[in-house]
């Protein structure tokens, strides 16, 4: 299974893309639809364990260290990371697809763009109006 994050209209949108596109629309299903998305990893060996919606993910980071404090593995339950918010999308994908890249991700995090920020430069396009004078 193959799954990448698309951008569109401001939400981000999980898809296998190993499922065929569908034969009217052309378009994949997607199997989420979150307007933030989170990753859960390892900071020590960058493993990714879990992504998606915030809420989720950050549910799901307290039960596994709460287990593993229960279990003795205290340096297991803080290697644990969370993070969350409007990431690059070209940042998730690679996190899915290169193992260990949620290490060198979380190291560059400051200096990363903004996730919903359009990378093309505005431009101005005059309208062809004529401006009265008041």
């Amino acid at each position: 299974m193959e799954l990448q994050y698309q951008l569109k209209g401001g939400s981000y949108y999980l898809y296998d893309m190993d499922s065929p596109p569908s034969a009217v629309t052309g378009e994949r299903r997607f199997r989420l639809k979150t307007d933030t998305v989170a990753i859960a990893f390892d900071v020590s060996t960058g493993e990714l364990h879990q992504h998606g919606n915030p809420t989720r993910i950050q549910s799901w980071a307290m039960g596994a260290r709460r287990r593993l404090r229960a279990a003795g593995a205290q340096d297991y339950a803080n290697d644990i990371v969370v993070v969350s918010g409007p990431l690059p999308v070209d940042e998730l994908n690679k996190c899915l697809g290169i193992e260990g890249y949620c290490c060198r991700m979380f190291q560059r995090l400051a200096s990363l763009p903004h996730g919903k920020f359009n990378t093309k430069p505005y431009t101005y396009k005059p309208t062809g109006r004529a401006q009265s004078a008041a």
